[in-house]
């Protein structure tokens, strides 16, 4: 029985933990919802942050707080942009496509726009 419980504790801690995480990162400032499929697998929620010329992205289940994905921006290829509805909007980079919110698309081209000369952008 004791046994049972401390298993049982483990487990809610764990939970409590994780979800904690995931409303941190949410509210972290300089954060933004972002979700990302790859071309293996489907929709992952998940939160992006512009830092060092990447966009890190940080799934919302997990124990790391490290980025899953960085994707430098020298070099992206945007190649379709997208309505999914509800608000959101789906943009290809490549081997990856990012969905997020209308404002945090506008941050998001706008971030590609101001790379750095010879970044060789092409925007769709």
């Amino acid at each position: 029985m004791t046994t049972t419980l401390v298993i049982l504790a483990g487990v809610a801690l764990i939970a409590a933990l994780m979800l904690l995480r995931g409303f941190v990162l949410s509210r972290a400032r300089g954060h933004v919802p972002c979700s990302l499929r790859t071309e293996t697998s489907g929709w992952k929620s998940g939160v992006a942050r512009y830092a060092d010329g990447e966009l890190h992205w940080i799934p919302f289940l997990g124990l790391r707080l490290r980025p899953r994905h960085a994707i430098a921006r020298r070099g992206l290829t945007v190649s379709a942009r997208r309505p999914l509805g509800g608000g959101l909007w789906a943009v290809d980079c490549g081997a990856v496509s990012l969905a997020m919110s209308e404002d945090a698309l506008t941050g998001f081209l706008a971030w590609l726009e101001s790379a750095p000369p010879g970044a060789h952008l092409d925007m769709a």
